[in-house]
């Protein structure tokens, strides 16, 4: 059980990095932007657009799918790391 909980995490890992990298980015230098006089030469809203997925269109499901990425990989990674194992019972000698 626990390698194919490696094989899907490893899976979802791959695929769920450039979204989540572009979210954390974009979400950063959005508001460096706007908060710090800063002339990167890239507007916020362009930023925020990229952010939010609106640039793909995507808007309406972007925070969804990475949302439940991040969900897999939290039920994939903590089920690997033994949390949630049930402990043998020392065997007494009474």
């Amino acid at each position: 059980m626990k390698k194919a909980f490696r094989k899907y995490h490893r899976i979802l890992g791959i695929i769920i990095a450039l979204p989540l990298t572009m979210t954390v980015v974009t979400g950063m230098l959005a508001s460096m932007v706007k908060e710090w006089p800063i002339d990167t030469g890239i507007s916020a809203r362009f930023l925020l657009k990229i952010h939010t997925g609106e640039i793909l269109n995507l808007q309406a499901i972007y925070p969804v799918l990475n949302g439940l990425g991040m969900i897999g990989l939290l039920v994939t990674g903590l089920s690997m790391s033994g949390l949630f194992r049930k402990r043998k019972q020392p065997i007494s000698n009474d």
